[in-house]
Order: C-alpha cells, then sequence, then structure tokens
C-alpha cells in the first residue's frame, strides 16, 4: 500500500499513455516528465479509458506498479495536455478511490517553532 502522507510528491501524466510495463512507465518518467523513476516519488498514469489507472514508485528495494480499474465509473483526470502535473497526497488519495480529488483543498500546516 502507498502510504500517502504529507511529504510524498505525487506526478501525474496529463496526457493518456499506452499501458506499458514498470520498465516502460519509468523510461516514460525520465523521458516525458523529466524526473527521476527512483527517487521515491509516486508517478500516475492513466489509459484513453477513464477506468484504468497506473502508479509506479520506487519503494527503496524495488520498483512498484499498481494497475487498478474502475468498476462501473471512471476517474476524474486533469484535461488532457502535455506535461506533468503535482498533486498533494490527499488528492491522489481521492483519486485512487475513484473520487473527485478536485474537490480535495488540503490544508497547508505550519510547522512548530518550538516543541511543548
Amino acid at each position: 500500500m502507498i502510504a500517502a502522507h504529507g511529504q510524498l510528491r505525487v506526478y501525474v501524466a496529463t496526457r493518456p499513455v499506452d499501458f506499458k510495463g514498470m520498465d516502460g512507465l519509468a523510461l516514460a518518467v525520465q523521458e516525458m516528465m523529466g524526473l527521476d523513476p527512483f527517487c521515491g516519488s509516486v508517478f500516475v498514469f492513466r489509459a484513453k479509458r477513464a477506468d484504468r489507472i497506473k502508479v509506479l514508485i520506487w519503494d527503496g528495494t524495488g520498483m512498484v506498479l499498481v494497475h487498478k480499474r474502475l468498476e462501473g465509473g471512471g476517474f476524474v483526470w486533469p484535461q488532457v495536455q502535455d506535461g506533468v502535473m503535482r498533486m498533494s497526497p490527499a488528492q491522489f488519495s481521492a483519486l485512487f478511490e475513484g473520487i473527485d480529488w478536485r474537490l480535495v483543498r488540503p490544508e497547508a500546516t505550519r510547522r512548530p517553532e518550538l516543541a511543548g
């Protein structure tokens, strides 16, 4: 399971991709997104059909690929365009559950200066 903590960086490919295996998606992270697939960030890809999602993450010991298909519905996606989009961990959790992630507005919290 991917723990969606506050430090997690989530990147979404805004253009649909052919559903490749983990090696092909890792290459897409490097070439299409210009990012390092082994940095521990979450990379989200969609197929042309909006009911399928692939999530790629390096967990420190190996590459993890999650493939999910929604039954009886579709994922809510950003507008199709070239590029990559950042998403908060809370928005990623909503997207993964099939909820409209655009409705999630995580509040920024201020880091305490002193303990106690």
